[in-house]
């Protein structure tokens, strides 16, 4: 969603024998179940991404199609299943060709780019001084912040990140009032909840 990572439905396949008919059949009622499922839950101008291990996707994008599902499909591979392949899927791009620009890709891109400065001591800030401090001196190209923070019951922080955000604004600076259900989300959490990508690197 725009908002983060929601799971809808969860499914498990069980059953089947020994025999390799049965597993069969079993894998088949089980990619039918699901894929009945995501023609009930999302439209059909909706991009959909296929993402996992193993070559499973090629079949389920199959029994989509054969049910008539018209969305625009990517085929993502992905190292791992479940939450964590869709969090490989937003943070690697393997369906940017599918999600373009979407919020929540475009919140991850710039937290995830904000922690890789961190990393090499570059132009980057976090924490409501050094961010307030950076905004005043017009060095502040995007603001990567909790949304929570600009809607919080704190006025007196409420305020000061309202103040610190107009200063960043009047310079031409971007603000990304980003989502914490994804796992970037909760990295910037760990920094305070706000990080800054700088213009050039100030020191501190």
């Amino acid at each position: 969603t725009s908002r983060g990572i929601r799971d809808v439905s969860n499914f498990s396949m069980r059953g089947g024998g020994k025999r390799v008919s049965d597993s069969a059949s079993v894998r088949k009622a089980f990619f039918e179940n699901v894929a009945n499922e995501v023609r009930m839950v999302f439209r059909d101008e909706m991009p959909l991404v296929i993402c996992g291990p193993g070559m499973a996707r090629e079949q389920f994008e199959t029994n989509l199609r054969e049910l008539g599902c018209k969305n625009t499909i990517s085929n993502a591979a992905t190292s791992i299943g479940g939450r964590s392949a869709a969090n490989e899927v937003l943070t690697e791009g393997a369906a940017d060709a599918v999600l373009g620009e979407h919020v929540l890709v475009r919140e991850i891109r710039a937290i995830e780019e904000a922690l890789r400065r961190v990393s090499v001591n570059g132009a980057v800030t976090y924490g409501m001084v050094p961010i307030s401090e950076a905004a005043s001196q017009g060095a502040v190209e995007s603001l990567i912040i909790d949304a929570s923070l600009l809607r919080g019951e704190d006025e007196t922080s409420r305020e000061k990140w309202e103040s610190i955000c107009s200063e960043i604004k009047s310079s031409r600076g971007d603000i990304i009032q980003a989502s914490t259900d994804h796992d970037a989300g909760q990295q910037l959490l760990g920094m305070g909840g706000a990080i800054a990508l700088l213009r050039w690197k100030l020191d501190h």
